[in-house]
């Protein structure tokens, strides 16, 4: 397998278009799913129940006894599960709600008052959400805790959760999390069913969380019906090493990614063509043995590449023109790169630190932008669920103060009503 990893040098004339393509990697094919995901939207919007009962019974093979499950058992759920599961899934509960709790402490509205007004903001949760998690090719239990727990953390009072394979760790996750009702579907009906509204699914404010093409052009779709958190797309890692990290768990943490989806990213950006043969040689022995080879191979022929630069100082250009969802750094002074990565979802800072402990107990949600969209985007979060207000009070002397200013502004736009609303105030006060 002498492609399962391909590589290209800075030196190469090719290089730049290269980084270029990868800069770009987040252009989905959304629009080739569109039309379809638009006639599901349109008939959930019309049918409510019954369409999304349908979709589900013809896209996902079974049909729910009930579409709505508000009793859905979760504590007997995580009794069930084997105790090094249940410590697992209670582990990352602790961890993911202290990480939020603190995040929910820097996130206050405030207030002051300047030359007789006062200008606050006020924030506020948002009242329903909807949070999404996988159930296709695996079951992501962790997606429950990574999206439920900072909604709740926010104050959100009602979080429903929709999933299109409800397993006893699903349920048990869901428990901890503290989600209010689960919707018993997946695909583009559930996100239809959560944005409009059914007989028996009210309508949220926000749909948080990842999904397959379907999910995500429908996310994009009922955009404006509803809030959402992002456009996810394949999951994808940069490792950042230099030639005396360790081959082994470089090459064990882009098969971590690798192993998600056959569209995933896996990349190593590094110093010499010596360590990439390296990694490719720990990749192939360590897939011989993997459970989901065929789908971490794929990925690797597609998508695996290993960039070579020669200055170290190309280290953080290259990995912060990237902007990965993660970005781990197996170098010397690794805290001294990591502060030269601008852009990313998550940084996992010295070889101890393995991305896939951000999967599941490190703290924050690992819900984070793919495909580049860390150049504006943020890790999901508590402040994903908070809406904010702004105050404005006057007292009349300032209103006198600034009154003639307003109303040239408004007669500037055009807008002599705009004007008037303050001058008959004005004229009031005088009197």
């Amino acid at each position: 397998m002498t492609n399962i990893l391909r590589s290209i040098d800075a030196q190469s004339p090719d290089f730049a278009a290269a980084l270029t393509r990868l800069a770009r990697r987040g252009e989905s094919d959304l629009e080739r799913v569109e039309p379809v995901v638009k006639d599901i939207l349109a008939q959930v919007k019309s049918q409510g129940d019954a369409a999304v009962l349908g979709y589900v019974e013809k896209l996902e093979r079974r049909r729910p006894a009930e579409l709505l499950v508000r009793d859905y058992d979760g504590a007997r759920a995580l009794a069930e599960l084997p105790p090094e599961v249940r410590q697992a899934l209670e582990l990352s509960a602790t961890r993911v709600r202290r990480y939020h709790e603190e995040q929910k402490r820097h996130l206050a509205g405030f207030s002051y008052t300047e030359g007789g007004v006062t200008l606050e903001s006020r924030v506020m949760p948002v009242d329903r959400a909807g949070v999404y998690a996988p159930g296709g090719k695996a079951k992501y239990p962790s997606s429950v805790l990574m999206t439920a727990i900072p909604a709740r953390v926010a104050g959100v009072e009602e979080v429903i959760l929709a999933c299109p394979h409800v397993s006893v760790e699903v349920r048990a996750a869901a428990h901890l999390a503290g989600v209010t009702a689960i919707l018993d579907a997946g695909g583009a009906q559930a996100i239809a069913a959560l944005a409009y509204g059914t007989e028996s699914v009210p309508r949220v404010d926000k749909i948080v969380g990842p999904g397959n093409l379907y999910v995500t052009a429908a996310k994009r779709l009922v955009f404006g019906e509803v809030d959402i958190d992002s456009l996810a797309g394949p999951s994808e890692i940069l490792v950042i090493a230099d030639d005396q990290a360790n081959a082994r768990w470089v090459a064990a943490d882009l098969i971590s990614q690798a192993e998600h989806d056959e569209a995933a990213y896996a990349l190593l950006l590094c110093r010499s063509e010596a360590f990439v043969a390296q990694v490719r040689a720990e990749l192939e022995r360590q897939l011989s043995d993997l459970p989901r080879r065929a789908i971490a191979e794929t990925s690797l022929l597609n998508n695996g590449l290993a960039l070579v630069v020669h200055e170290q100082a190309e280290l953080g250009r290259v990995a912060t023109l990237l902007a990965a969802e993660h970005v781990a750094v197996h170098t010397q002074a690794p805290a001294e790169v990591a502060k030269k990565v601008l852009r990313a979802g998550a940084i996992f800072v010295g070889p101890m630190t393995p991305e896939a402990a951000g999967d599941y107990v490190a703290g924050p949600s690992h819900v984070l932008p793919t495909g580049g969209a860390v150049r504006y985007g943020s890790p999901l979060g508590v402040y994903h669920f908070l809406a904010r207000t702004s105050l404005i009070s006057y007292e009349a002397a300032a209103l006198a103060e600034q009154g003639k200013s307003i109303a040239a502004f408004a007669r500037a736009e055009g807008l002599d009503g705009h004007a008037r609303a303050v001058e008959v105030r004005l004229e009031t006060n005088r009197d």
